[in-house]
C-alpha cells in the first residue's frame, strides 16, 4: 500500500512541474517570440516606426506594473486559483490579438497578456515552494523551471521565426492558446490550493508600485538612443516618466513601512543573500536583454539571416542553457548555491566579452558559436541558485511576493538593457557611420560610395558590427558587476538547500520526491 501511495505521489509530481513549467515557458516565450513577427505586423496592420514599438510595450507596461500585485494575490486569494486565472486570461488575450483586425485590438490583447502573464510568472515559483519539499526535490524542480525560463526567449526566436515565415504572424498568439487550455485543465489534478493568506490587499501601496514600476518601464522603453544615434533621455515624456515612477516608488516604500498589510514587507529584504539574488537578477536581465537585442540585429542585418535561420541559429544557445540548468540542479546540494552564482556571472561575463570580439567579417561556426555556448553555461548555472536562495527560508505566506521580486528585477533589468545598451550600441552605429562617410570622402571615394546602393549598405553593415560589439562590451561589464555583487552578497549555506529533515539528523540528504503539505 505504501509503494502505491509512493507511486501515486511522484506521478503527482511530476505533473505538477509540467503544469509549472509549460506555465513558465508560454510566458517567457512571449517576450521574444512577438519580436520576430513585428514587421509583419506592421505591413498586415499599419503600425507606424514608433506605434509598432507598442506591441512590445503594452505588454511589458501591464506584466512588469502588476507582477507584484500578481504575486500578492496568490498568497492572498490562494495561489492555484490565481494561477488558472492567469492562464485562462493569457489564453484568451492571444486568442483575441490573433483574431486582431486593428491596432487598438492588438495593443488591448497584449496589454490583457502582460496581466494574465503577472498572475502565472510569480504564481508558478510560488507553487514549487508549496509542492516540492525543500531540498533534492525542490532542486530538481527548479532547475526544470529554470532550463525554461532561460531557454525559452531563445526558443521564442526560433519558434516566431517557423511560425511567421511557413504560416502568418497571427500564430506567434494562437500558438498560446492550446498551450493555456490544456496546461490550465491539468492544474486541479496536479495542484493543491493553498488556501487563502491573512490580511487584506494594500490599496494604497498597489496603486503607487504598480504605476511607479510602469511609468519606470515606460520611460527607459523610449529614453534609449534611436537608429540615428539621437538620443531620447532627454525627451520631456521620458523625463516626464522617470521623475514621476522615482516619486512613486519612494512613494511605494514609504506606505509599505508603515502598512499593517503591506503588499511588499520590508522584511523579505532582510536576508542579505536574498536582496543580493534580486539586485544580481536586475543585472543579468540588463546583460541578457541586450544580448538577445544584439544578437538579433548582428544576425539579420549584419550576416543576412532570415528570420527562420535565425531562429535555428540561436538553437544551440536554447539547448545549452536548459541542459546546464538541469545539471545545476543536480549539483547544487552538493556545491551550495555560492559557488555556481560566482562562476556563472563569472562565465557569463567572459561569454559576452567574446561576443564583444565579432566584427563584420565574423563566421557562424568561427565567430558566433563559441561565445554563444560560453554565455549559455553560465546563464544555465545562475537561474537555478538564484531562484532557490530568492526563496530559501521565505515564509510559505511571503513565497509569492519573493518570487515576483525576482520576475520584477528580471523585467526591469530588460528595460534597462534596451534603453542604457541600446543607446551605447546605436551611439556607435551613428559615430561610425560618420566617421567612415568622412573617411571615404578625404580618400576621395565619398561620393562614389555614398552614391550606390553597395556602398551605403557595406557602410552600415560595418557600423551595425561595432554598435553591437559596443553592447556587447557593455553587457559584459554589466554581469561582471553582478560577479562583485554576488561575491559581497551571497552567504547561502550547502545546508539550506538540502532537505531539512535529513540535515538535522546528519543523514544523507534523500533523493526521493516528496511533497510539502499545503495549507486547504
Amino acid at each position: 500500500m505504501s509503494a502505491t501511495r509512493s507511486a501515486g505521489a511522484a506521478s503527482r509530481l511530476g505533473l505538477a512541474l509540467i503544469v509549472i513549467a509549460t506555465a513558465q515557458l508560454m510566458v517567457v516565450l512571449d517576450t521574444t517570440i512577438v519580436n520576430v513577427a513585428l514587421p509583419h505586423i506592421q505591413r498586415a496592420l499599419g503600425f507606424s516606426g514608433s506605434g509598432l514599438e507598442w506591441v512590445v510595450n503594452a505588454y511589458a507596461l501591464s506584466f512588469g506594473g502588476l507582477l507584484l500585485l500578481g504575486g500578492r494575490a496568490g498568497d492572498l486569494l490562494g495561489r492555484r486559483r490565481v494561477f488558472i486565472a492567469g492562464l485562462g486570461l493569457f489564453s484568451a488575450a492571444s486568442l483575441a490579438g490573433g483574431f486582431a483586425t486593428s491596432q487598438a485590438w492588438l495593443l488591448a490583447a497584449r496589454a490583457a497578456q502582460g496581466i494574465g502573464g503577472a498572475l502565472i510568472a510569480p504564481t508558478s515559483l510560488a507553487l514549487i515552494v508549496t509542492t516540492f519539499a525543500e531540498g533534492p526535490a525542490r532542486n530538481r524542480a527548479m532547475s526544470v523551471v529554470a532550463a525554461m525560463s532561460g531557454g525559452g526567449a531563445a526558443i521564442g526566436l526560433i519558434g516566431g521565426g517557423l511560425l511567421t515565415s511557413y504560416l502568418s504572424w497571427r500564430w506567434v498568439l494562437f500558438v498560446n492558446v492550446p498551450i493555456g487550455v490544456l496546461t490550465a485543465a491539468a492544474v486541479p489534478f496536479a495542484l493543491a490550493e493553498s488556501g487563502r493568506g491573512r490580511g487584506r490587499f494594500d490599496l494604497p501601496g498597489a496603486l503607487t508600485g504598480t504605476a511607479g514600476v510602469a511609468l519606470l518601464v515606460y520611460g527607459l522603453s523610449n529614453a534609449s538612443t534611436d537608429q540615428r544615434g539621437v538620443s531620447h533621455w532627454a525627451d520631456p515624456k521620458v523625463v516626464a516618466s522617470l521623475a514621476a515612477a522615482a516619486v512613486l516608488l519612494a512613494g511605494f516604500v514609504f506606505i509599505e513601512a508603515r502598512s499593517a498589510h503591506a503588499l511588499m514587507p520590508l522584511r523579505i529584504f532582510a536576508d542579505r543573500s536574498r536582496s543580493g539574488t534580486y539586485l544580481i537578477m536586475l543585472l543579468i536581465g540588463t546583460a541578457l536583454f541586450g544580448l538577445f537585442f544584439f544578437l538579433t540585429i548582428f544576425v539579420q542585418d549584419v550576416l543576412g539571416y532570415s528570420a527562420v535561420k535565425t531562429g535555428v541559429a540561436f538553437l544551440p544557445l536554447a539547448v545549452a542553457i536548459m541542459l546546464v540548468s538541469v545539471i545545476a540542479g543536480q549539483v547544487i546540494a552538493r556545491t551550495g548555491a555560492r559557488p555556481l552564482i560566482l562562476s556563472g556571472t563569472a562565465i557569463t561575463a567572459g561569454g559576452m566579452y567574446w561576443f564583444s570580439r565579432l566584427g563584420v567579417h565574423s563566421t557562424y561556426a568561427g565567430g558566433l558559436l563559441g561565445p554563444m555556448l560560453v554565455t549559455a553555461v553560465g546563464m544555465g548555472l545562475l537561474f537555478v541558485p538564484l531562484s532557490l536562495v530568492a526563496l530559501s527560508r521565505v515564509r510559505d505566506q511571503d513565497s509569492g511576493l519573493a518570487s515576483s521580486l525576482l520576475n520584477a528585477g528580471q523585467v526591469v533589468g530588460g528595460a534597462i538593457g534596451l534603453a542604457a545598451l541600446g543607446t551605447v550600441a546605436w551611439t556607435a552605429v551613428a559615430d561610425s557611420v560618420r566617421s567612415q562617410a568622412a573617411a571615404a570622402a578625404q580618400a576621395g571615394a565619398g561620393h562614389q560610395t555614398l552614391a550606390t546602393a553597395h556602398g551605403q549598405a557595406a557602410i552600415y553593415h560595418n557600423a551595425l558590427a561595432v554598435g553591437a560589439t559596443r553592447g556587447f562590451l557593455a553587457a559584459s561589464g554589466i554581469a561582471l558587476a553582478a560577479f562583485v555583487i554576488a561575491a559581497i552578497a551571497t552567504r547561502v549555506r550547502r545546508e539550506d538547500l538540502a532537505d531539512p529533515a535529513a540535515a538535522a539528523q546528519g543523514q544523507p540528504v534523500s533523493t526521493e520526491p516528496a511533497i510539502e503539505p499545503t495549507r486547504t
